[in-house]
C-alpha cells in the first residue's frame, strides 16, 4: 500500500492516512490524538507517529509536524472570546422543540410543536425549507453529520422521516413504531439511523432504503435516549425502565444491560473511544460504565436533585452533568473526580454541551438564559440573555464560534463570536 495523503479531523484531534491499494482501491486509517494539547512536543510526537507507521517516511516528517501544529491551533480558543446576539429568529408559530447544526455550521434545523421542521441559514437567519407531512409534534430531529445532506425527524405522529437537505423533498417516512418516536441518531458513516420510542422499543434503518433492519427490543419502559457509537456498530438505549442497554447493530442483540440506577434514565452517551458510556438518571448520580464488560466504574454524586443531560467532551477526558438543582458538574473521566462546579443559574439546566475545543461549556435553563463557562476554572465567562421563556436547547456549531439557542418562546437566537462579526 502507498500512501496517497494526509487528511486532518479538527475534533477531536487526529490524522487520517489515506492509502492507495494496489488494485486502485483507497483505504483510511486514523490516528486518534486525544492528549495533544499546545504543550505537546510536535517533534516527539511526530517521532513516535513515524515509529508506529512506517509508510509515513522521514521525508514526510516536516509536512506531518505542520499538521501537528494545526490541529494545536485548532483546539486554542482566543481568551477574548465573547458572544454577541447575531439574529433573533421568530422561528414557528408553536413553541420549538430542538435545535441542531449541520457539519459546518452554515444551517442549521428546528423543529417545533408546529408539526413542522425548518432549515435556516445561520449567516442570513432566512428561511430555506420548511419540512411539512407530520401530523404531530416534531420532536426530535438531526443532520446526518458530517455529511449534511439528509435530515431526519421524529414525531409523536409515532413516525420518523428522512429528508433531503437541499430540496426538501421527504424521501422515507419510516413507520413501525406504536407510539410516540422521542429520540433518533444517525451513525458517523452515514448508512445507518436509529429511532427511540416510547413504545419501549428502538428501530434501526437503512439510510439509503429506508428500509426497517432490525428492532431493538427488551427495555420495559420508554425510550428516551440513543447514540451510536464512533464506530457505528453499537446502539446506546436509556429508558425509563431504569436502565441503558448496548446493542449489536449487525446481530440486533443487546450485549449488554447497563443497571444499577434507582430511577429513570434521562441521557446516555458513549464517548468518542466508545470505550466508556456514562448515563444521566433522575436519581440524582451520573454513572460511568465499562462497555466491554458492562460493569460500574463510577457513580458520580453531589446533585440534589434529577441530573436531566450529560454530555462527553470531543475527547471523552471529561463530563459534564446538568440538573435540576440548578448546578451542572464537570468531571475527569478516568478518576471520577468532579473538577469543578457551575454556580449561577436560578433554575433547572435542561441542556448542556461542550464545545469543540473542550475549552467551554454552555448549559441550558429555565431561568430564560444561557451560560458559557470555562470548563477548566468553572467559571462562568458569559451570560446570554434575551429569551422570554424556558431554554430548553443550546448547540456550538463546529468551529465553536457560533450558538444557537432554542426557547418556549417560540425564538430562535443566533449568536455569535465578536471577531467573527468583526470579519
Amino acid at each position: 500500500m502507498k500512501l496517497k495523503r494526509f487528511l486532518l479531523r479538527y475534533y477531536p484531534p487526529g490524522i487520517i492516512l489515506e492509502f492507495l491499494r494496489s488494485n486502485g482501491q483507497v483505504e483510511s486509517k486514523y490516528i486518534d490524538l486525544l492528549n495533544l494539547s499546545p504543550q505537546t512536543d510536535i517533534d516527539v510526537l511526530a517521532t513516535q507517529i513515524m515509529m508506529e507507521e512506517p509508510a509515513i517516511t522521514p521525508n514526510k516528517k516536516p509536512q506531518l509536524c505542520k499538521l501537528i501544529e494545526k490541529l494545536i491551533e485548532k483546539l486554542q480558543t482566543h481568551k477574548n472570546q465573547r458572544f454577541v446576539l447575531y439574529k433573533t429568529l421568530k422561528a414557528h408559530i408553536l413553541p420549538l422543540t430542538n435545535c441542531a447544526f449541520n457539519k459546518s455550521g452554515d444551517k442549521f434545523i428546528t423543529g417545533s410543536y408546529d408539526r413542522t421542521c425548518k432549515v435556516w441559514d445561520t449567516d442570513t437567519g432566512q428561511e430555506l425549507l420548511s419540512l411539512e407531512g407530520h401530523k404531530n409534534v416534531v420532536y426530535s430531529i438531526a443532520f446526518n453529520n458530517p455529511f449534511g445532506d439528509r435530515i431526519a425527524t421524529g414525531s409523536f405522529d409515532r413516525t420518523a422521516k428522512i429528508w433531503d437537505a437541499n430540496t426538501g423533498q421527504c424521501l422515507y417516512t419510516l413507520r413501525g413504531h406504536q407510539s410516540e418516536i422521542v429520540c433518533l441518531n444517525f451513525d458517523s458513516n452515514g448508512y445507518l439511523f436509529a429511532t427511540g420510542s416510547m413504545d419501549h422499543s428502538a428501530c434501526l434503518w437503512d439510510v439509503e432504503t429506508g428500509q426497517q433492519i432490525c428492532s431493538f427490543k427488551g427495555h420495559t419502559g420508554e425510550i428516551v435516549s440513543i447514540q451510536f457509537n464512533t464506530d457505528g456498530d453499537k446502539v446506546l438505549t436509556g429508558s425509563f425502565d431504569y436502565t441503558s442497554r448496548i446493542w449489536d447493530t449487525r446481530t440486533g442483540l443487546c450485549v449488554r444491560v447497563l443497571e444499577g440506577h434507582t430511577g429513570e434514565i434521562s441521557s446516555a452517551q458513549f464517548d468518542f473511544s466508545s470505550d466508556y458510556a456514562a448515563t444521566g438518571s433522575i436519581d440524582h448520580t451520573c454513572k460511568l460504565w465499562d462497555v466491554m464488560s458492562g460493569k460500574c466504574i463510577e457513580t458520580l454524586r453531589g446533585h440534589t436533585d434529577e441530573v436531566l443531560d450529560i454530555a462527553f467532551n470531543s475527547t471523552g477526558t471529561k463530563l459534564v452533568t446538568a440538573s435540576a438543582d440548578s448546578f451542572a458538574r464537570v468531571y475527569n473521566v478516568s478518576a471520577g473526580a468532579c473538577l469543578g462546579i457551575l454556580l449561577g443559574h436560578e433554575g433547572e439546566i435542561s441542556k448542556v454541551a461542550f464545545n469543540p475545543q473542550g475549552s467551554k461549556i454552555i448549559t441550558a435553563s429555565n431561568d430564560k438564559t444561557c451560560r458559557i463557562w470555562n470548563s477548566e476554572t468553572g467559571e462562568c465567562l458569559q451570560l446570554l440573555e434575551g429569551h422570554t421563556d424556558e431554554i430548553f436547547s443550546c448547540a456550538f456549531n463546529y468551529e465553536g464560534d457560533t450558538v444557537i439557542t432554542g426557547s418556549k418562546d417560540n425564538t430562535c437566537r443566533i449568536w455569535r463570536d465578536t471577531l467573527v462579526n468583526e470579519e
